[in-house]
């Protein structure tokens, strides 16, 4: 049982970071084991007893503030209309050359959004395309910055078909792979994870998600520039367009520039990738994680030590 209730601990710990409580259905879809639902019930009930956790009506949380589970519940119910809104823009972003595969990825992905939620995209591109998808891309999102609508089209992370399995292999990137929500060319994404089954070593009961969105027809402008681009001569230019764009961020890395949420804007830039820098956003999240983990290890010793251990039929 100690495992368990480490790993209960665990769970809460990461999405503590992000202010999110969690329901017994999401700690048994996140928890790194595989336990019957009734030993997860008896392990909360231990662990809210001790005030190792705390339940906060149908969630439960690290933190004894039951303004987590209005928070969980408003932002629960305004991702309903956000979805609408990114089945649309994943419609219109399937149509631009060289596109196989859309999923849904950040907070919406997790079922949450306020009013400041953005709509994130994880792109997978054609082998060798990803530059001139990427640029297309970028051009229509800096036109839709023009009318206000550029948050319905954030995309911060492409791949290309070649390269489909994910080097940072660690609980942030494990999450936000288990969490995408497929939206457009479902079976690009399938293939996506299955190149990365090492996400079953953190969420073993993590499954790929159906797509449940209209696919989107290829429009004839579609099909004409990807034979067009599709020889030699789109070889040179998406090298030539990746060498561009990684020299344009490295310039803006080395000035040390902001986004309009004061994080900074480190990219990374390779042949078949274009993602944020994992040293920004992802290595805060893990240490703040690591700590957290740390902390709650020196209570759970405690109540471990009290506690008789019984080996159930399923841990045998």
């Amino acid at each position: 049982m100690q495992a368990l209730r480490q790993n209960i601990v665990n769970v809460l710990a990461y999405f503590d970071i992000f202010k999110y409580p969690l329901s017994r259905d999401d700690i048994r879809n996140f928890i790194a084991g595989r336990y019957s639902r009734q030993l997860i019930d008896e392990q909360l009930l231990v662990l809210t007893e001790k005030k190792i956790i705390y339940r906060l009506g149908d969630f439960f949380a690290l933190e004894d503030n039951m303004q987590l589970a209005a928070r969980r519940r408003s932002g629960n119910k305004k991702a309903i209309t956000e979805f609408t809104k990114a089945a649309a823009a994943a419609r219109i972003l399937f149509k631009f050359p060289f596109v196989d595969g859309l999923a849904l990825s950040g907070s919406l992905s997790k079922n949450f959004a306020d009013n400041n939620t953005d709509i994130d995209f994880f792109i997978i591109t054609r082998p060798g395309r990803l530059w001139i998808a990427r640029t297309l891309m970028h051009i229509f999102y800096k036109l839709a910055a023009v009318t206000g609508s550029q948050r319905m089209f954030c995309m911060n992370y492409y791949i290309d078909a070649a390269a489909l399995e994910i080097p940072e292999q660690n609980i942030f990137t494990a999450m936000e792979i288990a969490t995408l929500v497929p939206m457009q060319g479902n079976d690009c994404i399938k293939k996506f994870a299955a190149e990365n089954e090492w996400v079953k070593k953190y969420f073993p009961l993590a499954e790929t998600k159906s797509m449940n969105t209209v696919p989107a027809k290829k429009v004839m402008l579609r099909k004409f520039s990807e034979w067009i681009l599709g020889g030699k001569p789109g070889n040179s230019i998406d090298n030539w367009l990746f060498r561009l764009t990684s020299r344009h961020w490295q310039k803006k890395e080395h000035q040390r520039k902001v986004n309009a949420k004061g994080i900074s804007i480190g990219m990374l830039a390779g042949k078949h990738f274009a993602k944020p820098d994992p040293k920004n956003f992802q290595v805060k999240v893990l240490n703040q994680y690591e700590s957290k983990v740390q902390q709650l290890a020196i209570s759970l010793r405690e109540i471990n030590t009290a506690l008789p251990e019984i080996i159930s039929s399923e841990e045998k």
